[in-house]
């Protein structure tokens, strides 16, 4: 889905505002009527005659004695006009004897009538009136306007709902404010698009890097850092509102309104950035070149689903399901991806051949798509692979460690009053033997799963080691701290890179929920790293291990978003038609799915292949999308 900002109507002028707006229209006309009806020479009852030019005319002598003072009237003795339209009419016609007419260019408008009327030799009285008059208006209409600008800032500022924030997901600078639910859920939407958006750009940013190096594309890759960072900043905002942080209505709304501003932001950076994207990577301009790089990549990333597969079994022998699980799913979408990377290449192949240079570039987009998330995919169950191994060398020290403290712990105990601390540390160690007697047993059946067994001795000894150092009221726990840190960075290490990639490539029906814990788990993760540097194992300890539970549950969330996606489409959660299309449209390389409002068997299978870009362009290539039909 590609957003588009909400419109917010533009308050209207309020009453009071409404009149001072009006008068302030009215007093350049009051200054005028001041000075007109101050102008010498001029009555209510005599009209000039003038020709279609303007210029006074008629029978000669047709004025009389009048024609001096109608002379006056407008050319006036100051050198100005002293007239204006008539109200009724600028224009008149009358006759005024054969062959002659009248053209009043407007009504001259008297000082006065009556007794007292200003006369031609009454030019002292009209100057004085002007005198007092003009700087009075003046002085009055200098007033309307301060007040008016005063009226209109405060109720600006009222009104106020974002921090004039413009361009794509932008909030206008004046506007009612939206309810919060609303506004939540369009901070919701937002995140999710631009963090599709920035997946969609390191996966064709990865396809120019290859093919024209890192100097070509720095610039491209320098609006997707300024992205991340807006992005990252903004799942630290939702995050603070999912823990309940800000209680205050204010302070709710200004953080979801600095959300919608950040999206905007990084959205905009990258659609800044699209036109010189596409003239470097010239897809149309150079097709037939795009389609053999994307089918040498394909050929590259053949070769290693093999090795993967041998992964696999390998792991299979050795571990439990639980371990493998997680590896087994990524191959599996890793061949759908390359299936329907085989029909994007096929047809992207005919296209060139036929001349198509445009339909060629869709197709060849598409293929690169599914072969950057099967590439993604591959290489999660390489590494999955590793990390048990790394997970099954680490266990046996962390269950020396772990039966250490126990020893401690019963130390402690024995001889000692039932106090809160002992019966505490009582507590936690009954907890951390029946922990690490269920990891004996898995041990003992052979088959298990190591990172799980790692996470949970780890868990446990880490409740058991603070108990410890609360019970002596010390602060020697460092260097048990440091022991119980490697394993944990390992656990958390795991769970995040397996959570990210789940996401990745499942995007299509992931929702903000899991997004924004991962994000969560990548922040705590890099604080870990840099505590134990800083003297403070212990901190870094808890980060690490926040890090891994905000990521395990990062993936719960994403694989219960899947599983109401596809539940409607059959038992095995399987839709498509079997090239590998659905899962396309599930991992976000075709637009639509869930969240793109075009998506799903019973509407076909959204738009284009996504590209590199913000929500404003990465849609760019392919409207109704070409993989609605059989082929070219």
């Amino acid at each position: 889905m590609t957003p588009s900002a909400r419109r917010i109507p533009i308050p209207r002028p309020s009453a009071p505002g409404s009149l001072l707006l009006a008068a302030l229209a009215a007093t350049p006309a009051a200054l005028c009527w001041v000075t007109v009806t101050a102008a010498p020479g001029a009555r209510a009852d005599e009209r000039a005659v003038l020709s279609p030019a303007g210029r006074s005319t008629g029978e000669p002598g047709a004025h009389g004695a009048r024609e001096p003072r109608a002379v006056a009237a407008f050319d006036g003795g100051s050198g100005k006009r002293g007239v204006r339209p008539s109200g009724a009419s600028a224009r008149s016609f009358s006759g005024s004897g054969p062959g002659a007419r009248t053209w009043t260019y407007g009504s001259v408008v008297p000082a006065a009538t009556g007794p007292g009327a200003l006369g031609a030799g009454d030019h002292s009285d009209a100057g004085s009136a002007v005198n007092l008059i003009v700087p009075v208006a003046v002085l009055v209409a200098a007033l309307l306007t301060a007040l008016y600008a005063s009226t209109r800032r405060r109720r600006r500022t009222t009104i106020r709902t974002t921090p004039a924030a413009t361009g794509w997901g932008g909030v206008g600078a004046a506007g009612p404010q939206a309810p919060l639910p609303l506004l939540d859920a369009r901070t919701a939407a937002d995140l999710v698009d631009t963090d599709d958006a920035v997946h969609t750009s390191e996966e064709e940013l990865e396809f120019a890097l290859g093919r024209y190096g890192e100097e070509a594309v720095a610039p491209f890759a320098e609006a997707l850092d300024h992205a991340r960072d807006e992005l990252a900043a903004a799942f630290r905002l939702r995050q603070r509102l999912d823990d309940g942080f800000p209680e205050g209505e204010a302070t709710r709304r200004r953080l979801l309104e600095e959300i919608v501003r950040r999206c905007a932001d990084a959205n905009s950076r990258l659609d800044a950035v699209t036109e010189d994207f596409d003239r470097l990577r010239g897809l149309e301009q150079h097709a037939a070149q795009a389609v053999a790089a994307a089918e040498a990549a394909f050929s590259g990333l053949a070769d290693r689903v093999a090795a993967a597969e041998a992964a696999l079994d390998g792991m299979a022998e050795r571990y439990g399901e639980s371990a493998t699980a997680p590896a087994a799913g990524d191959l599996a979408r890793a061949r759908e991806r390359m299936a329907f990377a085989t029909t994007g290449l096929d047809r992207a192949r005919a296209a060139v051949d036929g001349g198509a240079a445009a339909e060629a570039a869709v197709y060849v987009r598409a293929a690169e798509g599914a072969i950057g998330q099967a590439s993604t995919l591959v290489g999660a169950v390489r590494r999955r692979a590793t990390e048990l191994a790394e997970a099954a060398e680490k266990l046996p020290g962390v269950l020396t460690g772990a039966e250490t403290d126990l020893a401690e712990a019963a130390g402690l105990l024995d001889g000692t009053s039932e106090d809160a601390p002992a019966a505490e540390v009582g507590a936690v160690a009954a907890r951390v033997r029946a922990v690490l007697d269920d990891v004996d047993g898995d041990l003992r059946a052979g088959r298990y799963d190591p990172v799980d067994a790692l996470r949970r001795v780890g868990e446990a000894d880490t409740a058991l080691d603070a108990a410890l150092a609360d019970a002596h009221e010390l602060e020697h726990g460092s260097l048990r701290a440091r022991t119980l840190l490697e394993g944990s960075m390992l656990t958390a290490r795991s769970a995040i890179s397996a959570a990210a990639d789940y996401i990745s490539t499942n995007r299509g029906a992931v929702g903000c929920p899991a997004r924004t814990r991962l994000a969560e788990a990548r922040r705590k993760w890099r604080r870990a790293t840099g505590l134990p540097e800083a003297g403070d194992p212990r901190g870094a300890l808890a980060e690490a291990r926040h890090a891994d539970a905000l990521a395990v549950r990062a993936r719960s969330l994403a694989e219960q978003d899947v599983r109401d996606h596809l539940a409607p489409e059959g038992p095995d959660g399987s839709y498509g038609s079997g090239d590998g299309t659905g899962g396309a449209v599930l991992g976000g390389i075709l637009l639509g799915g869930l969240f793109g409002g075009n998506g799903g068997p019973g509407e076909g299978f959204g738009g284009g292949p996504g590209s590199f870009g913000g929500g404003g362009t990465r849609g760019r290539r392919g409207g109704e999308g070409p993989f609605l039909t059989d082929g070219p």
